[in-house]
């Protein structure tokens, strides 16, 4: 006998295992294919997928920045102002009680005249003692130096070489300078294994002031992170013109802090290279004073003036500028026409301002008071 089985009823759970298959087969149409393969061509796109992107808010000022090429402007300033720069060797004496032997020294310079006129700093000519300096060119050729001007006050020297027709580098306008502008330095760094090493970056700083010494402040220097070493000093610092804006002469080590580099203005060295060029010689306005610093003279005598800063007048020679003004001994010279003076190497930066026949007025305090002075500067020497 036969008997046919009952036909089997599902579970109510395998109807929702293939309901819930088919939803998610339908979503995944419904998600990435159908945009793709079917909406537009063979169904309507629905609404939603016609609608645009809406831009984000813009938050804030927009600033658009112009990019350039710094390297081209780099690899620029090089090819005009490289054959301008010159080395700068010399023989030093240092001398002891019984005894004296030479040294020699190496540093960077500048062409600012075909004549032969270099500009560098004092302390790479050993402040003018140097017993022999030699320069350097880039076509490998030397020529002995002779230095017609420095001071150690401003760190600037002036040498002449007997030759004609030299490249010379032109000068730009360090008072138009503005921070993070691209500064170029060329000079020889660890001596002249590296010669005419070219360095770049940017104006970190205007107007600063570092203490090399005790009693010697350079002020108004520029501040750059480009790369300067020693052996840089005397060499130019350059502006995307390949015009020279500084003269580099201080690098401060690892110990303070790295990319510390500073030029003094070129604007400092232009009148005394025009004079110089012109006369062959640099003359400047001067006091006829002997003095000191407060803080010196204090620390000296053991005495206490109620001053921080200021010179106070030891000797004055008869008939000079300070003589015929009526300045006394014992006066303290406070400011020159509002600038003030903390040392003898400030005072002597300021007197270069001023021409034969200017006049000033002098801020001095005397008898336990400030009083006012008038000054013709009558002598140059």
């Amino acid at each position: 006998m036969y008997f046919e089985r009952p036909p089997r009823r599902r579970s109510p759970f395998s109807y929702f295992i293939v309901g819930l298959i088919g939803a998610i087969i339908g979503g995944i149409i419904s998600a990435y294919i159908a945009p793709v393969y079917l909406y537009g061509k063979i169904i309507p796109t629905p609404a939603i997928f016609k609608r645009e992107a809406t831009p984000s808010p813009n938050i804030g000022q927009q600033i658009n920045i112009t990019p350039t090429d710094d390297i081209s402007a780099v690899e620029a300033v090089d090819k005009k102002a490289m054959s301008s720069v010159v080395g700068i060797t010399t023989v030093q004496v240092q001398r002891g009680f019984f005894w004296e032997r030479e040294v020699p020294g190496v540093g960077s310079g500048v062409i600012v005249d075909p004549n032969g006129y270099i500009l560098t700093n004092s302390h790479v000519v050993a402040d003018g003692e140097a017993r022999q300096i030699n320069v350097l060119f880039e076509n490998g050729d030397t020529a002995p130096g002779t230095v017609l001007w420095n001071d150690a006050a401003l760190d600037l020297a002036v040498i002449k070489v007997e030759a004609k027709g030299l490249p010379a580098a032109d000068l730009g306008d360090s008072d138009a300078l503005e921070v993070g502008e691209l500064a170029v330095a060329i000079g020889n760094p660890l001596g002249l294994d590296f010669q005419r090493t070219v360095t770049s970056g940017v104006i970190s700083g205007l107007d600063r002031t570092i203490r090399v010494s005790q009693y010697n402040v350079l002020e108004g220097l520029i501040q750059t992170d480009a790369s300067i070493n020693r052996g840089n000093s005397g060499g130019p610092l350059l502006n995307k013109k390949g015009e020279v804006i500084g003269i580099n002469t201080v690098k401060i080590g690892t110990q303070v802090g790295e990319g510390l580099g500073f030029a003094i203005p070129i604007n400092v060295a232009k009148p005394i290279i025009e004079e110089i060029i012109k006369k062959g010689h640099f003359k400047v306005v001067y006091l006829g004073i002997a003095g000191t610093e407060v803080e010196r003279y204090e620390r000296e005598w053991g005495v206490n003036l109620n001053l921080d800063k200021g010179i106070i007048i030891l000797e004055i020679s008869p008939n000079t500028p300070a003589d015929r003004a009526g300045l006394r001994p014992g006066d303290i010279i406070l400011k020159i026409d509002n600038q003030e003076i903390e040392n003898i190497n400030q005072l002597k930066k300021i007197l270069y301002k001023y021409k034969k026949d200017d006049k000033a007025k002098l801020t001095v305090f005397r008898n336990g008071k400030q009083i006012g002075v008038d000054i013709v500067f009558t002598e140059v020497r």
